[in-house]
């Protein structure tokens, strides 16, 4: 089958409500500082009513780095869950205003659509309680193998893992994809999520994964060390390529014997550091689907990283192949 997607994703169609927010107010609402804790219904709802004037947007890990990819000119797909309700169309608007394709039948008199509250202290910190709705109804009926057979990349939403549904619909997307001879890569998520499911993660990496994203404290987690050095040997030979991405540091790029530090591009004012990681992600799997070396990759992923975090939201707000030309990658 030709190529028509550089990037397919599976992922949480999620719906951003995003506010400023101090580090008393994170304490007087019971939440982890810079975590992703899951809600209910009830608590997402009281939670909008005690934050502070923000910004709505759409969201899910995944279908940024979809928006990410866009705008660096490439072709996305994106497979995920909303309701027939207002956000579910504003969440589908969105997608297909950034060129991507998303064409999943929405969820009827169900769950709403999956919203996720995040609250960014001063520091640029977020801390994220999210209700996933809708999102957790994504099944294994879900996965179109047309998109699946046709994208370079098919990229998972670790945070999915937390539905059993949803695992079953990776396998079944894996198996497709190797079908294919697609590459599949996984990003991590969230410490919390590789607490629940370590097992199962380390398994799905061993022997379906072909990419690997992670950040410092999920790989760390991973390997059950606080030796990040350890982690990485750990990490290597488990897959293909991990690209694990380490905040001000830059980040750090394993495959087979061969490891590439690269550093973070310079900000002038880290805003919010939601989507950083989402955009690493959109900008290196760009790379690897558009033929880059593994290091041009990992500099096309912080310069995205970069763009993000330098502004409220986690998509990015220019041009990532302008800004990608005016630094000659």
């Amino acid at each position: 089958m030709a190529e028509l997607y550089d990037v397919a994703a599976i992922g949480n169609a999620i719906v951003d409500v995003i506010a400023p927010a101090t580090d008393e107010f994170l304490v007087q609402q019971n939440m982890d500082k810079g975590a992703m804790m899951l809600v209910d219904e009830t608590r997402s709802a009281a939670l909008y009513a005690a934050m502070a004037p923000g910004v709505e947007a759409s969201g899910g890990s995944a279908a940024n780095s979809i928006a990410g990819v866009a705008s660096f000119g490439g072709r996305g797909a994106f497979l995920g869950k909303v309701a027939d309700d207002q956000l579910g169309k504003v969440f589908t608007h969105d997608m297909r205003a950034i060129g991507a394709h998303f064409d999943n039948a929405p969820l009827l008199n169900g769950k709403a659509t999956a919203v996720s509250m995040i609250n960014v202290t001063p520091d640029g910190e977020r801390t994220m309680s999210t209700f996933l709705g809708a999102s957790t109804e994504f099944a294994s009926d879900d996965i179109d193998p047309a998109v699946i057979e046709a994208a370079k990349i098919v990229y998972l939403e670790g945070y999915l893992f937390d539905a059993e549904a949803a695992r079953r619909a990776f396998a079944k997307a894996a198996g497709l994809a190797h079908a294919s001879g697609r590459m599949i890569a996984i990003t991590l998520s969230d410490g919390f999520v590789v607490e629940r499911h370590r097992e199962g993660l380390l398994g799905f990496l061993e022997t379906q994964v072909d990419l690997v994203f992670a950040n410092e404290t999920e790989l760390t987690a991973l390997f059950q060390t606080s030796d990040f050095d350890a982690a990485v040997d750990a990490m290597r030979g488990k897959v293909k390529i991990a690209a694990v991405t380490r905040s001000e540091k830059g980040s750090v790029i394993i495959a087979g014997g061969e490891t590439f530090a690269v550093p973070a591009f310079p900000v002038e004012k880290v805003v919010d550091t939601t989507g950083a990681g989402d955009q690493y992600a959109a900008g290196f799997m760009f790379g690897l689907a558009t033929g880059r070396p593994l290091n041009v990759c990992g500099q096309l992923g912080s310069l995205a990283a970069a763009e993000v975090i330098s502004h409220y939201g986690p998509r990015p707000q220019v041009s990532l192949k302008d800004l990608a030309a005016s630094k000659g990658l």
